[in-house]
């Protein structure tokens, strides 16, 4: 608990110090295409998000006999770090970044995170990894979003892990949620600080690591984290589908995934993360209900369909009345 407490603390006065007119820092989002904001605003919230939760992990590692699955997770997330910071500093190319993605993603299915023990099942779970790792990316265009996603995400695979008293788990997953709560006082609406490719890039890498690890632990199946973190995986994804769909360059900046839509909609950055963090928690919660009680996915997983497509529907009316 006082891991949890001091990660909170450090990650907040941390944030603060980066978003300081003295700054140590001075790497700035500037507006763009895809932006929903309009004047440039710092990008160096992941640096310190991830400092404190490594330097969390470290000190977890200094305490508990932790397992070598953990610290092959911990080496590839400072992987996915180090080219997302170089990337922040000045934009690599496409090419390397991705190579560097599909190294880390390498490094986690040889130490035995993958779905199913097959050459299929690695090859899904490589392109999951890598997914998951270039959505989180994608999501994070909105204040409080992607911290609150992170927030709410992990506290709840934690609580998985707890329940089925896996504490070491438990505490590890909610050691990320918390250096999210502290980051997140300071990116809530209107936003003081961004994650940067460095804070989304790497905190989506290390959600497909820790669903593979909970996994392969047996405390829940694929369906628990793809629920949970489903306002995420779900708006990105059937975006992506339907530019696709439209033959439209996919690889370029844009403004369509449903939370943008709502917010120049009218909705505004605050209300539009308000709804989603009650979406983020209605989703949770029936997840850990779905595991405490033993209700088949099946069902879970076909009702949270309808509800997202009657949700989708109704954004799509709001958007057209608004247009």
């Amino acid at each position: 608990m006082l891991s949890l407490i001091a990660v909170f603390l450090l990650s907040y006065i941390l944030i603060g110090w980066f978003i300081a007119a003295k700054s140590p820092l001075k790497l700035f989002d500037s507006p763009n295409e895809r932006s929903l904001h309009e004047n440039p605003v710092p990008k160096t919230g992941g640096i310190a998000l991830l400092a404190t939760l490594f330097a969390g992990w470290l000190w977890e590692l200094q305490q508990f006999d932790i397992p070598m699955v953990f610290i092959t997770i911990f080496l590839a997330a400072l992987l996915v770090a180090a080219i997302s910071f170089v990337d922040d500093l000045r934009d690599l190319s496409p090419l390397l970044r991705i190579t560097v993605h599909a190294v880390a993603a390498l490094i986690l299915i040889a130490s035995g995170l993958t779905l199913y023990d097959s050459i299929i099942g690695d090859i899904f779970t490589f392109f999951t990894i890598v997914w998951m790792l270039n959505l989180y990316n994608f999501m994070d265009g909105m204040d409080g979003f992607a911290g609150g996603m992170t927030f709410f995400g992990f506290a709840f695979i934690g609580l998985a892990g707890y329940f089925q008293n896996e504490h070491l788990f438990a505490l590890l997953a909610w050691l990320v949620a918390s250096a999210s709560a502290g980051f997140l006082i300071n990116n809530f609406p209107p936003a003081k600080i961004f994650m940067g490719d460095v804070g989304s890039a790497t905190i989506g890498f290390i959600v497909a690591a820790f669903a593979l690890w909970g996994i392969r632990m047996g405390i829940f199946e694929f369906w628990f984290p793809l629920l949970v973190f489903s306002p995420f995986i779900l708006d990105a994804t059937v975006t992506l589908l339907r530019r696709l769909m439209r033959r439209e360059k996919v690889w370029q900046a844009h403004r369509e995934h449903y939370y943008q839509r709502l917010v120049l909609a009218g909705w505004g950055h605050k209300k539009t993360v308000l709804v989603e963090y009650l979406l983020m928690v209605a989703v949770g919660l029936s997840a850990l209900a779905m595991l405490h009680w033993g209700i088949p996915a099946l069902y879970g997983l076909g009702f949270w369909m309808v509800v997202y497509a009657l949700l989708a529907y109704q954004a799509d009316q709001l958007c057209k009345s608004n247009t």
